[in-house]
C-alpha cells in the first residue's frame, strides 16, 4: 500500500513538473467502460433491493402496535413499549439463551469442519477420485431440511432403524430426537452432515489460487505433506477462514430456523427453542402483535450487527484483514 501511494505521488509530482493535469475518472465513465460486467451485476442489485432493501420499512412497525385497517405507517406509534414488553416476556429470556447456546456449539462444532475436510480433500493424489469424494460431500446440501428430518425420524425414532438395532443386540434404545440432553448435540451432527462439503467450496477455491512453485519449492526443501499443509496450504487460506469466521459471527443470532423449525417438538422445546421459532410461534399461532414480533426480530438483528462489528474488528487487528 505505502509503495503505491509512493508511485501515484512521484507520477503526480512528474506531471506537475511537466504542466501535465491528471484527473480523477469520471465514475459514469468508469460504468460506460465497463458496462458489459454492470450489467451483470443488475440482476442481483434488483434482488438486494426488492427483497431485502425495500422490505425495510416495516422496520418502524417495532416502534408501533399494528392496525389492520391502518396499515403499518397508519398504526398508532407506542415508542420503546414493544421492547419493554419483549424483556418482560416469560419465553424470551429462555429463547434468548438457547438462540446463544445454540450459536456457539455451531461456532466451536460446524465452523472448523469445512476447512479441516476441504484440507483433506486437497490431499487426494488421484483428481478422479478427489472429484467424486466432493460430490458426495456436497450432495446433502441440496436436500431439504423436510427430508433430513424425514430420514432422521426413520433412523432414530423410537421404533426407527437405529433402536431395533440396539434391541436386536439387547442394548438399552435411546431417544435422540425427543431428549433434551442428545438433542442439541444431534443439531450439531446433522448440520455438519448436510452442510460441511458445502462450505468446502469456498476454501477449496482459496486453495487451487496457491501458487504450484511454493509446493514444489517445499518439496525441494524436504517439506512433508504435513509441513506443506501447515506452511503452506494453511497461511494461504488464513485470510478466506477469517473473512468467514466474521460472517459466520454475524448471523449468529440467526441459529438454524430452518433445522430446528423442522426438528422441533414439544419434548425438547426447553433447549431448542430460540428466537426466530419464538417469532413464528406468536405470530402465525397464537397471533401476537405484529409490532411485538417485529420488535423482536429487530432486537436479533441489532445484536447480529454488534457482533459482526466486535468480531471484525478482532480478526483485523490479528489478521490485518477483515470484510471491510
Amino acid at each position: 500500500m505505502a509503495r503505491k501511494m509512493r508511485e501515484k505521488e512521484l507520477m503526480a509530482a512528474a506531471a506537475a513538473e511537466h504542466g501535465i493535469v491528471i484527473r480523477k475518472p469520471n465514475i459514469w465513465n468508469r460504468v460506460l467502460q465497463y458496462k458489459f460486467m454492470y450489467l451483470l451485476f443488475l440482476p442481483l442489485l434488483v434482488y438486494y433491493v426488492i427483497f431485502c432493501y425495500a422490505p425495510m420499512y416495516g422496520v418502524i412497525l417495532a416502534f408501533k402496535t399494528y392496525d389492520f385497517g391502518a396499515g403499518i405507517m397508519g398504526s398508532p406509534w407506542i415508542g420503546l413499549e414493544n421492547f419493554r414488553q419483549l424483556l418482560d416476556h416469560p419465553e424470551f429470556a429462555g429463547a434468548f439463551a438457547n438462540t446463544l447456546i445454540i450459536s456457539c456449539g455451531r461456532l466451536i462444532f460446524e465452523f472448523p469442519i469445512p476447512i479441516v475436510l476441504a484440507l483433506f480433500i486437497n490431499e487426494i493424489r488421484g483428481s478422479g477420485y478427489k472429484r467424486v469424494m466432493q460430490t458426495i460431500y456436497t450432495f446433502p446440501h441440496f436436500l431439504s431440511w423436510v427430508i433430513v428430518y424425514g430420514l432422521a425420524f426413520n433412523l432414530f425414532s423410537h421404533d426407527g432403524i437405529f433402536n431395533q438395532l440396539m434391541d436386536l443386540m439387547g442394548l438399552p434404545s435411546t431417544q435422540l430426537l425427543q431428549s433434551p440432553k442428545t438433542f442439541r448435540a444431534f443439531l450439531f451432527m446433522s448440520d455438519n452432515w448436510k452442510e460441511m462439503g458445502y462450505g468446502t467450496i469456498i476454501y477449496l477455491a482459496a486453495i487451487t489460487g496457491i501458487s504450484p512453485e511454493l509446493y514444489e519449492a517445499g518439496k525441494i526443501d524436504g517439506a512433508s505433506r504435513w509441513q506443506l499443509m501447515g506452511y503452506i496450504t494453511w497461511p494461504s487460506i488464513k485470510p478466506t477462514v477469517a473473512i468467514m469466521l466474521v460472517l459466520t459471527v454475524a448471523g449468529m443470532m440467526n441459529a438454524g430456523f430452518d433445522q430446528i423449525f423442522n426438528m422441533d417438538n414439544a419434548a425438547v422445546r426447553s433447549v431448542s427453542d430460540i428466537i426466530d421459532t419464538l417469532v413464528f410461534r406468536l405470530t402465525f399461532v397464537t397471533g401476537s402483535d405484529f409490532g411485538f414480533t417485529t420488535a423482536m426480530g429487530l432486537f436479533k438483528s441489532v445484536i447480529n450487527l454488534i457482533l459482526m462489528l466486535i468480531a471484525n474488528k478482532i480478526v483485523k487487528n490479528l489478521t490485518g484483514r477483515g470484510i471491510y
